[in-house]
Formats: structure tokens, C-alpha cells, sequence
């Protein structure tokens, strides 16, 4: 419920601040008082537009800020999903700035948030009702959902709702895989042929620069076996070779040995060369053997280089790196295939989700048929003590058509049911829509009826406000409205702007609003109604005015009492 609204430099209002009650609260006072202001401001806290010719002349902002009470623990589950945020304490304290410069802002408990969601958590907490505008129960998403609660349909409603959430869910990912098979295909055929491709390639780690040594020792095996045969030769075979010259030396060496001890040595040194120019010349011949021209083998490394060059070309990466890309392959297939074999799956998931989700709708929908024409009919006796006794009020159902497709068509977010409150006014007139009927009188009326039906089956919002419901409505009818008001208040904060004393001596609680002017200024401003002398004096003003008696004053007092006891009673 709404604790206290406070209001600064909004039109004619320059400071005001109004600390609120449970049940049933009105405003009364003089037309062009600021009764309407006082609304509008709360119509901006809970995120109306507004312009910055509402700003007080001489001031450079309005502000409004409103603290409500969150009485019901669903508030503030719904409260902590606005705002995605827990809401650890019990008031919710909403701020609205409107600055000359047209800049607007919003603060809930001091945190800056967008002004969409003032206005749905204002959606949460306030149902508004005037001459021209009726909100949440002119939609028809929030009459279905009234009519759920007033059948106390809970258990089906989450039951739908879950297959929604799941059909929602599974259609998500099945269009990212749609969306993406054509691509994921061609990325399926491509990693297939590059496996194929370079599986035949037959790639070995550092083949390049093995083939590229391989290739310049073929080119020039010739030289080489020249080189290596004429090595050989020269160290033994040759006269005059290196080992035949060593054979001389050692026999000198050890001929003159006898004169010097270090000769014997240099003769050992010189006998231990012999086994080394032996082993060398040996593998000098292997060498010359080896090195054999062969123009087929180094065709065949020819062409293997240039393969592996145009494989690099076409990969733009080195043989090497080849062979680890390759390692990555079946890897990348498997995940591809995944996708494929997950999008086959997924089809028969949301199929069979989809099958669920209209079958809980079916149930849903047989159980709201089953409440719809009684929450009319209960509705209807209502309109006949607010003075229209010739009214039908009619609740038609028609079933929402979703598509056989699972994957197409929008997932109906209340049901497969369209809900319109239909009302017949006057008999001959063809039965309207609610909201759209044009006479605010009979809307407003309607609402009531509406509101004092479904009071206990509203979970969430605490607060219904009334703008001057008994526009057009004589005393007679004034005194059922206040009736139906105050019952309303039993279960609700009830705050409504009125004109006729009738009804606002069935409030619980009741503010004066007036205008005042000096020479140089104009302001509003409101006034709590605590004595009872001061209420007396008010509905006496209401009365008659100016022209108000002592007679007059007798009269408002005892409508106040009488008042009293039907609403204690």
C-alpha cells in the first residue's frame, strides 16, 4: 500500500506530503483544487510521461516520491524480479525527477533505474481507474490472470507456463542450430575433404628439409662420389698414399728410438695414425659407393617437393604445421556431427514439449470455462445496486490458434485463451468490448463491480485508486458506491477522488484538498480530516456549500454515523 506521497513544484502544488492509511481513503474538496494534480503525480511516479510545462513556474524541477508498503509476500517476489534484485526490506521507497530541460529520472531505494520500470512495478502495485483511462484490468493478459485466481487455477497456470518456458527454450536452440546448419554443413563437407586431403598427403614431421638435403646430395652425387673415391685413394691406395708414408715414418721413428727415449713415443703416436687413415679411407669408400647418380629418385624428390610446396600454398601453413592441424580434424567433425545429430534430437524434444504444452493449455482452458461466465454473472449483480440493473456483463473466451509447427508461431504467454469482458449497458445496445466503452461513468462502475469480485483473488496489487467514480452519479447511488468502496477497502487500500459527500463518509479515512492564493502565488495543499468535527464540517461544505446550516451540519453527522455502522457492520 501507499505510505506516504510527497510532491514538490508540480503545477499549482509547490510542497506537499501526504502520509496514507489502509482501506478506504478519499480526497475531497473544490473542483480545480489540485485534487488531479495530486493523482497525476502519482501517475508519474509510477511511470507516466511528463513534460516539463508541469514544473511550477520559478522552479527548475518537480519531484515525486512515494513509499509503499509491501504487504504481501508475492509483492516482493515480483518486486525482486523487476528489478533483478533481492528486496531485502518491507518498503519500496519510488522517485521521479522531471527537469525543465526535459530530462527524467527514477530512483527505487536510491538506485537509479530506467522510468520503464517504475512503471511496471506501478503495474505490480496500483490498479487506476478514472473517467478516461483504466489500466491493468482493461488488459485482457491481467483479466485472464484475475480470472485464473478468482477460479484458483494456479496449478494449471504454472503447469502451462512451464511447457512454455520449456517450448520457449528448446525453439531458441533449435533455430541457432537451423539458422546456422547451412554453414555448419559447408564447414562439415570442407574439415571432411581437408581430413581426406591430407590424409592422402601422407605427412611425415620435418619431411620438407629432409627431401631439400636429400635433393641437393642427388644433385651433386657425381662431385661427391669423385670427391669421397679420391679421399680414399690418397689416404691408402695411391703410391706414395698417406698410409704408406706413415708405414716409412714409424720404421725411422723407431731406428732412432735408441738415441732418445721421446723418439720411441713419436713412433708409437705415428703407428696409433695408421688404424684412423685405414677407418677413414674405409669410409671414404662407403661414401663414393653411396653417392651414386640416380635421376628417377631425384625426379621422385622433385616432385614431392613441389607437392608439398603447393599443399603449403593452399593451406597457408608449412608441412609441419599441416600435420598438427590435421590432429585436429576428427575433433572438429565430431562437434560438427554433434550439432547435426543435436538438431535431429532437438526436433523430437520440441515436438514432444510442444504436445505438452497443448495439452496443459487444454486443461487450462477447460477450467477457465468452467469460472468465466460466474465471475461475469457475480460481477453483474454488483452493477445492479451501482444503478445500472439493466447491464450484462458477459466474459467470452475464444481459444488463441497456434500453429502445428512446434518451431512456429509466437508461444501464447497466458494460455491458448483470449479473454474479453464484454458490457451490455442498456438493452438494444450491442454488447462492447470493456475497454471500450465510451461512457466513464458506466467504466468506472464496471471496474468497481469488477474489483469488489476479485478483491480476494488479487495476490499482488494493494493499491486500486478511483478518480472520480461518481461523476454523473446522484446521492442515492453515491451512498452504494461509498458502500461497495468501503468493502472494497476491507481487502484493498482504497483511494479515490469524489465529489459527493455519500460516498466519501464511507471512508475510513478522509483529506481535504483546497487552493489557496496569496497576492503574488497560488497552492495547493491537503489536509488530513482526523476530528470528527472537521469530516463534519467538510461533508457539510459538500453538501450545500457556502450555504451550509446548522441543519446541514446535523445532516453530515449523521451520515457519517450511519455511514459508520454499515461499515463496522
Amino acid at each position: 500500500m501507499l505510505r506516504e506521497l510527497a510532491v514538490q513544484n508540480l503545477a499549482l502544488i509547490e510542497d506537499v506530503r501526504v502520509e496514507l492509511y489502509p482501506g478506504f481513503c478519499a480526497w475531497t474538496g473544490e473542483t480545480g483544487a489540485g485534487k488531479s494534480l495530486l493523482l497525476g503525480a502519482l501517475g508519474l511516479l509510477l511511470g507516466e510521461r511528463g513534460s516539463a510545462e508541469l514544473i511550477r513556474t520559478g522552479a527548475d524541477e518537480l519531484r515525486v516520491t512515494g513509499r509503499f508498503e509491501l504487504t504481501r509476500p508475492e509483492q516482493r517476489g515480483v518486486a525482486a524480479d523487476i528489478l533483478q534484485a533481492p528486496v531485502e526490506e518491507d518498503d519500496l521507497i519510488l522517485t521521479r525527477r522531471l527537469a525543465r530541460s526535459g530530462r527524467s529520472s527514477a530512483l527505487v531505494n536510491d538506485i537509479p533505474v530506467a522510468v520503464a520500470t517504475l512503471r511496471r512495478i506501478g503495474e505490480m502495485l496500483v490498479d487506476i481507474h478514472g473517467q478516461r483511462e483504466s489500466y491493468s484490468l482493461l488488459q485482457p493478459a491481467y483479466q485472464l490472470e484475475l480470472l485464473d485466481a478468482f477460479g484458483r487455477l494456479a496449478d494449471p497456470r504454472k503447469k502451462y507456463a512451464a511447457a512454455a518456458d520449456r517450448v520457449r527454450e528448446l525453439r531458441r536452440t533449435y533455430r541457432e542450430l537451423a539458422d546456422a546448419r547451412q554453414a555448419r554443413q559447408r564447414d562439415l563437407s570442407l574439415v571432411r575433404f581437408e581430413r581426406d586431403d591430407l590424409d592422402a598427403a601422407k605427412l611425415a614431421p620435418g619431411e620438407l628439409p629432409a627431401l631439400a638435403r636429400e635433393r641437393e646430395t642427388l644433385v651433386h652425387a657425381q662431385s661427391l662420389a669423385q670427391f669421397t673415391g679420391g679421399v680414399a685413394a690418397r689416404l691408402v691406395d695411391d703410391d706414395g698414399s698417406v698410409s704408406e708414408v706413415v708405414g716409412r715414418l714409424v720404421k725411422d721413428a723407431n731406428r732412432w728410438a735408441g738415441f732418445d727415449p721421446k723418439l720411441a713415443e713419436v713412433a708409437a703416436r705415428l703407428d696409433a695414425l695408421r688404424p684412423e687413415v685405414e677407418d677413414l679411407a674405409e669410409t671414404c669408400r662407403d661414401l663414393s659407393e653411396k653417392f651414386e647418380a640416380d635421376p628417377d629418385r631425384l625426379d621422385e624428390v622433385e616432385r614431392r617437393i613441389g607437392f608439398l610446396k603447393k599443399l603449403q600454398a593452399r593451406y597457408g601453413k608449412t608441412p609441419d604445421e599441416l600435420v598438427e592441424y590435421r590432429a585436429t580434424l576428427d575433433a572438429k567433425e565430431a562437434e560438427l556431427q554433434k550439432q547435426e545429430d543435436d538438431l535431429a534430437g532437438i526436433d523430437g524434444r520440441l515436438r514432444a514439449a510442444f504436445a505438452e504444452l497443448k495439452e496443459a493449455g487444454a486443461a487450462l482452458s477447460k477450467g477457465r470455462a468452467k469460472v468465466a461466465k460466474k465471475l461475469a454473472a457475480d460481477a453483474q449483480k454488483h452493477l445492479a445496486d451501482l444503478g445500472m440493473p439493466k447491464a450484462k456483463l458477459d466474459a467470452v473466451l475464444e481459444p488463441v490458434p497456434i500453429p502445428d509447427d512446434p518451431a512456429a508461431g509466437d508461444v501464447p504467454a497466458a494460455g491458448l485463451d483470449h479473454l474479453e469482458l464484454m458490457l451490455t449497458a442498456n438493452p438494444g445496445e450491442p454488447a462492447r468490448p470493456l475497454r471500450k466503452v465510451a461512457s466513464g461513468g458506466e467504466l468506472s462502475r464496471t471496474m468497481l463491480a469488477l474489483k469488489t469480485v476479485l478483491a480476494a483473488h488479487d495476490p499482488v496489487r494493494t493499491l486500486v485508486v478511483f478518480d472520480e467514480i461518481d461523476a454523473n452519479v446522484g446521492g442515492r447511488l453515491g451512498d452504494v458506491l461509498g458502500q461497495k468502496l468501503a468493502s472494497l477497502g476491507r481487502s484493498h487500500q482504497v483511494l479515490c477522488v469524489t465529489h459527493l459527500p455519500q460516498v466519501a463518509s464511507y471512508a475510513a479515512h478522509q483529506w481535504t484538498i483546497r487552493k489557496t492564493s496569496t497576492a503574488k502565488r497560488t497552492a495547493t495543499t491537503i489536509t488530513p480530516l482526523v476530528a470528527e468535527d472537521a469530516r463534519v464540517e467538510e461533508l457539510a461544505l459538500m453538501l450545500r456549500g457556502d450555504s451550509r446550516s446548522e441543519t446541514t451540519r446535523r445532516e453530515a453527522a449523521e451520515m457519517l454515523r450511519t455511514a459508520e455502522r454499515l461499515r463496522a457492520g
